[in-house]
């Protein structure tokens, strides 16, 4: 903690501070916002609730309309996030409280949760997850495999840290008997902390839409409707399988469905926007699958192929002349046969007529919904909203970084749905918007 003297406009003296910007959220956004800051010399503390940095972009095969892999863009992102002088992380750790001071600075609270890990004696050995005893589902496979109660969440999590699940830990010991830098500890407990800064970046993300609110797709009833996140794990370089599979029997898929516009554009589940990513991710899962499945078949049901970004019509093209087929209809339900197939009865808009299809594996594109919880940490003043529970922008076309509360900068989705090119330019907005902002309080 260095102290800094500040001269503000209403003549007050010295005041404590602990970092220049925090980062709210440590994804792609976060994780590019904080770079720029860094970059030029200014004081950042990550705050991310989830045990790695590295967002949902970590988790992903390949990226839009490239191919590119996504783990080895973010990897070395994520890398230089974790080893920069002027960056701190503080993973597994919500921000509680954000409230202004007189002096035009933040006060913050946060809550630190314990990992029961000394996180400066944990080298990453896995010799404590090896000897634990229980099985639990693993949400960073979307609970398509077990993994231990105590853990390292993926291969390339950063910081790469065991994290005891102390909810299903049976307290045996083992782990703390086996690890050979003595870095388990039970007695750890969570910690607030309070922390002073100057400027405050956004970068909270988005939810995935849950398809069981949608019950005739029948997505948790039926074992072979899988959502596109959980097939993206199947097809991604660390995923849980050597192969992709259906979950009902284990049998590689030949013909496979893709339900688009799952919980967009949809007033009864209350978000009537389009989420804009899902008509690609789901064209390039298409060209994965007929890649990783050469026999396969892959329908796509769609309301409107939405490729409006550089390169996403190509895209498109090319998912047509590889053989995906395309159909523009309105799916109103799924139903399974005994045998775990599910026959899709829809309404094609080019003949007008109901029809009923065979597949062996649907798969759901969800949609891309607000993460308004941000909203409620703000004391004192209100984080306004738009009428979706995005963060709204005060000047959307020339200044998109610049929240309704002075000093306060959204970065990436948490103002509305967009792409990976799009996210990252949207964080460069706000580490500029937060570097203007700070040299007028200098």
């Amino acid at each position: 903690m260095k102290k800094i003297v500040e001269q503000n406009q209403a003549g007050m003296d010295e005041s404590l501070i602990d970092y220049d910007v925090l980062v709210i959220g440590g994804g792609i956004a976060g994780d590019e916002a904080a770079l720029k800051l860094a970059d030029v010399g200014y004081k950042i503390l990550i705050v991310e609730k989830d045990l790695s940095i590295g967002g949902r972009m970590i988790l992903l095969s390949k990226v839009f309309p490239t191919l590119d892999c996504s783990a080895c863009i973010t990897t070395p992102k994520v890398s230089e996030t974790a080893r920069h002088r002027n960056i701190s992380i503080f993973t597994k750790t919500e921000v509680k409280s954000i409230t202004r001071r007189q002096d035009n600075f933040f006060d913050i609270t946060i809550l630190k949760r314990t990992r029961y890990v000394l996180e400066t004696l944990c080298t990453g050995c896995k010799e404590c997850e090896d000897v634990c005893p229980i099985l639990i589902p693993d949400e960073y496979q979307y609970n398509q495999v077990a993994r231990k109660a105590v853990f390292i969440p993926f291969s390339i999590a950063q910081p790469r840290i065991a994290n005891i699940d102390i909810d299903n830990c049976i307290l045996c010991g083992l782990c703390e008997k086996k690890c050979p830098s003595d870095a388990i500890d039970f007695t750890l407990v969570d910690t607030y902390e309070h922390l002073v800064v100057k400027s405050v970046v956004l970068a909270t993300g988005f939810r995935l839409f849950n398809p069981t609110v949608l019950s005739r797709y029948g997505y948790g009833r039926y074992k072979n409707v899988m959502t596109a996140m959980e097939m993206e794990r199947q097809l991604a370089p660390t995923r849980p399988y050597n192969s992709v599979l259906r979950p009902k029997d284990g049998k590689m898929p030949d013909n496979i469905a893709y339900l688009l516009c799952v919980g967009s554009r949809d007033q009864t589940v209350g978000n009537p926007i389009c989420s804009q990513i899902c008509c690609m991710y789901s064209t390039k899962q298409a060209q994965l699958l007929l890649g990783a499945l050469p026999m396969a078949d892959v329908t796509v049901y769609y309301l409107h192929v939405r490729a409006f970004g550089k390169g996403f019509c190509e895209f498109y093209n090319q998912a047509l002349s590889m053989g995906v087929n395309y159909i523009k209809a309105k799916v109103a339900s799924v139903r399974e046969k005994e045998n775990g197939n599910l026959i899709l009865r829809y309404e094609d808009f080019s003949t007008g007529q109901v029809e009923e299809q065979e597949h062996d594996l649907v798969v759901l594109a969800t949609g891309i919904l607000a993460n308004a919880e941000i909203e409620s940490v703000f004391k004192g003043e209100k984080l306004e909203l738009d009428p979706y529970e995005f963060v709204r922008q005060k000047d959307m076309l020339t200044n998109p970084a610049i929240t309704s509360i002075s000093g306060v900068f959204a970065a990436g989705t948490v103002t509305g749905p967009m792409d990976i090119p799009d996210t990252i330019l949207s964080a460069g907005a706000a580490a500029a918007e937060a570097t203007a902002y700070l040299k007028k309080l200098s």
